[in-house]
């Protein structure tokens, strides 16, 4: 009896301490595999990798796509990031983390990006994929075909957010390559996964990974995910002296687990990492657009979604009709046209004078009487002094109403900085500004950077376009006008 007792109670003793453990050690723990990977972001240079092809449950890894993917249809002019955004159903019922929408409620487009990239809210990430595509499932679509373009040949997406879902798989490789394009690909966007916090519209929302943002020196994002299934996820990217180092785990047993596994990783990087190395950017996947659904099977094109929700399919630029027209807008300044004169004059060959017979007499010479100025041609100036060269402009005007718009894209300290400023913009925005003059104009404040010798719709569109990309622009009337 009393031998039947101990047994009894060392049974009970190992039952409890066997719940003991299931309480205390997270089932991610136990159940969750690891991986992880460490790369050169600079060269793409593979540092480390175990498991690394394995595939696994991404969690919210998963949004670093949703927010490529939206980024993507932001630059494309599909959607704005002031746009309006009704809130399903849907995705006002997705489980937290969340930002606690309401369906019916209307947020902004910008508001969504940073819930979902700092909070990592899955509500936003659901809404962000229906202002997209009208649906999780068609986003989810897109989310795989520009999975496939950047070499993310491991990866299935299920849906938006990277809740667990059958067959929601990637691999420590394929986030890593997916961090890498995010950061080069939309510099413009990427401080948003350095944000310690943010106004996301309805609420102040806290960055998931302040702790390894504010104890790891140079680093600054990307992306945090947790499920019961995936375990502690994290992709980290860090820069110290010009070497920046990208590195992957999933399957962490805990935050903090994970943040030093991460820290110890990227020290890894830094060490093996060259310090110079020639710089190669991943190449950018080809922009798919959304699908059609009256397309065939592995087809698609670009929807622009206007503010009015008009559909409108996508067309050729028509070419220009031939026309007997005076040519468009010419400008120079007037610095330039003195410049090219003097050019000119400099390269110009002697003239031999004709030889003559002594004693005779010098013939006279021809009268020449010079061309009279074109009716066409208007002298212009801005309502200030021109004590400054810069200021003073000569317009061509054109019969046809034509090119004698521009835009202002901002005042600066230095006519070298708006030079510089004009030259970028023109640079990401060559399909309304190709053509056009890039213009300093000096004021009491600063140097204006202006476009100009632009037609008014094209005007209208390029600042459109800009203003899209969070770039200050107003349109300037022919005379200067704003």
């Amino acid at each position: 009896m009393k031998l039947w007792s101990s047994q009894r109670t060392r049974w009970s003793v190992i039952a409890f301490a066997t719940i003991w453990m299931l309480v205390v050690v997270p089932l991610s723990a136990i159940a969750a595999p690891y991986a992880a990977m460490v790369m050169d972001a600079r060269s793409g240079e593979v540092l480390h990798a175990h498991n690394a092809d394995t595939r696994l449950h991404p969690a919210s890894l998963t949004k670093m796509m949703t927010l490529y993917v939206v980024f993507e249809a932001v630059e494309n002019g599909e959607i704005g990031l002031d746009t309006m955004v009704t809130i399903s159903q849907h995705a006002a019922s997705e489980p937290p983390s969340k930002l606690g929408l309401r369906a019916g409620q209307q947020i902004r487009l910008r508001h969504l990006i940073r819930a979902a990239a700092i909070k990592s809210a899955n509500d936003a990430a659901t809404a962000l994929a229906e202002a997209i595509e009208g649906s999780e499932a068609r986003f989810a679509r897109r989310m795989n075909r520009t999975a496939k373009a950047m070499g993310m040949t491991r990866t299935t997406f299920k849906n938006a957010h990277g809740l667990t879902e059958n067959g929601h798989l990637s691999t420590a490789r394929d986030m890593t390559i997916l961090g890498r394009h995010v950061f080069y690909d939309y510099p413009e966007y990427y401080n948003l996964f350095s944000r310690i916090t943010a106004d996301a519209g309805v609420r102040k929302v806290y960055h998931t990974n302040r702790a390894l943002l504010n104890s790891y020196r140079g680093a600054d994002g990307i992306k945090t995910g947790y499920t019961r299934a995936a375990g502690f996820n994290l992709v980290a990217s860090a820069e110290r002296g010009g070497e920046r180092i990208i590195a992957t785990v999933f399957g962490g047993n805990s935050t903090a687990s994970r943040n030093a596994k991460v820290a110890e990783l990227l020290d890894l990087g830094f060490r093996k990492a060259p310090s110079r190395v020639a710089l190669h950017k991943p190449r950018r996947p080809a922009y798919a657009g959304r699908m059609q659904d009256s397309a065939p099977d592995g087809a698609f094109g670009k929807t622009v979604r206007l503010a009015t929700a008009a559909a409108v399919k996508r067309s050729l630029r028509p070419q220009m009709r031939p026309s007997a027209e005076p040519a468009p807008v010419v400008l120079a300044s007037k610095e330039d046209i003195e410049q090219a004169i003097m050019a000119a004059q400099e390269t110009r060959l002697p003239v031999e004078e004709p030889k003559i017979a002594k004693g005779s007499a010098t013939p006279p010479l021809p009268k020449i009487n010079p061309e009279p100025r074109p009716a066409d041609l208007v002298l212009t100036r801005t309502s200030e002094p021109a004590a400054d060269p810069i200021q003073e402009v000569v317009t061509r005007v054109s019969t046809s109403g034509g090119r004698n718009w521009g835009i202002n894209i901002g005042r600066y300290q230095s006519q070298y900085e708006a030079q510089k400023v004009l030259l970028q913009t023109a640079l990401n925005e060559m399909s309304t500004l190709d053509g056009s003059l890039r213009k300093v104009v000096r004021r009491p404040t600063g140097f204006d950077a202006n476009f100009m010798g632009l037609s008014r719709e094209t005007a209208d569109l390029a600042c459109r376009r800009l203003a899209a990309k969070q770039v200050t622009c107003f349109m300037i009337q022919p005379g200067g006008g704003a």
